[in-house]
């Protein structure tokens, strides 16, 4: 599940960052009319031109007059509440998509699921009672092998449902743990939208801060203004936590079946089922285990890169000077 919900995080930031790059916003409609601050040298990406000052840049937060930070919170409690509150609708219709489908799965579907098993396990419940009570009450030992084996067998497919009923849960607890780290993103999200129209800021941050603040998962998103890719890498590390949690316990469950089955010298049938289950959530876990790692160092680079281009936008990178063989020279900087 973890490559499916990976590729699914990297086509959101793939998504995200074609629909920055294409759509522009007059720098001053996200600031200040630049007339009030002109000349003034502590106001930050300005140059007190106004025609360079007011140059589009590209913005993925677009500036909305709904501005209560307050209203953007609370209706964020709703999948996408923040967002549409925002007029950011596609962004908020994605959200909302994504939560519906997984809310579907965890507490419908799994619920019906786990129904299903219950009622398909009952008729071998009640086959391995029957067997045992024969047993207990027969006087002829000559038919107890028979009916031995007759209970094992039935007793064999009760485990079986078991063990499905085991892996479901097991995911279950896995995909709740992603619902709730998407919905955190989408709170995330939203504040991040409602900062960056009120603080937006061309200012250059230093990467080192970013580097030390970003060994605290989300620390160094946060230091850029990049609150939705904060919720991201939450999301992506709760997701993953729980999915290790869950592989774990499945491990254990069948190493403790594997165990008894070799005491009771069951059939190298059964044994060898287990056995496969032992390796395959083994190597479930020990994936997740390494996705995890990944992403937390994804997020390292991720908060380096954002503090380097942070003034990417800024105006004071581009100007027109004379020239003095005659003529006039564009100019652009990029600081490191």
């Amino acid at each position: 599940m973890f490559k499916y919900l990976s590729a699914i995080i990297l086509l959101v930031s793939l998504f995200f960052a074609g629909v920055s790059a294409a759509q522009t916003v007059p720098a001053d409609s996200v600031q200040p009319d630049s007339s009030s601050f002109v000349g003034d040298p502590l106001v930050k990406g300005k140059t007190g031109i106004e025609s360079i000052d007011t140059l589009p840049v590209n913005e993925w937060d677009i500036p909305t007059k709904r501005n209560s930070l307050g209203l953007t919170m609370l209706l964020s409690i709703l999948p996408g509440g923040g967002h549409y509150y925002t007029e950011h609708y596609v962004r908020g219709g994605f959200i909302t998509g994504i939560e519906a489908l997984l809310f579907y799965e965890v507490y419908i579907n799994k619920a019906w699921q786990k129904d299903r098993v219950l009622e398909q396990a009952r008729p071998f419940r009640d086959s391995v009672s029957m067997y045992t009570k024969i047993i207990r009450e027969m006087d002829n030992r000559d038919s107890l092998a028979y009916y031995q084996n007759k209970r094992n067998e039935y007793a064999n497919r009760v485990r079986e449902k078991s063990d499905k009923k085991m892996e479901q849960e097991d995911l279950r607890y896995a995909e709740n743990a992603w619902l709730f780290g998407l919905h955190l993103y989408g709170m995330m999200d939203a504040f991040g939208i409602w900062y960056n129209n009120n603080y937006r800021s061309v200012e250059l941050r230093s990467m080192t801060t970013a580097l030390l603040l970003g060994l605290i998962p989300g620390l160094g998103q946060m230091y850029n203004g990049e609150f939705g890719k904060a919720g991201l890498l939450y999301m992506g590390l709760i997701g993953a936590a729980a999915s290790i949690r869950t592989s774990q316990n499945m491990v254990e469950y069948y190493l403790d079946r594997k165990h008894f089955l070799e005491k009771e010298n069951s059939s190298s049938e059964e044994l060898d089922r287990v056995t496969e289950r032992v390796t395959y959530y083994r190597k479930n876990r020990n994936q997740y285990i390494w996705g995890l790692a990944l992403i937390y160092l994804y997020s390292l680079g991720d908060a380096v890169v954002d503090a380097l281009l942070s003034d990417f936008d800024n105006p004071m990178h581009f100007a027109l000077l004379p020239n003095l063989t005659g003529g006039a020279q564009a100019m652009f900087s990029l600081d490191f």
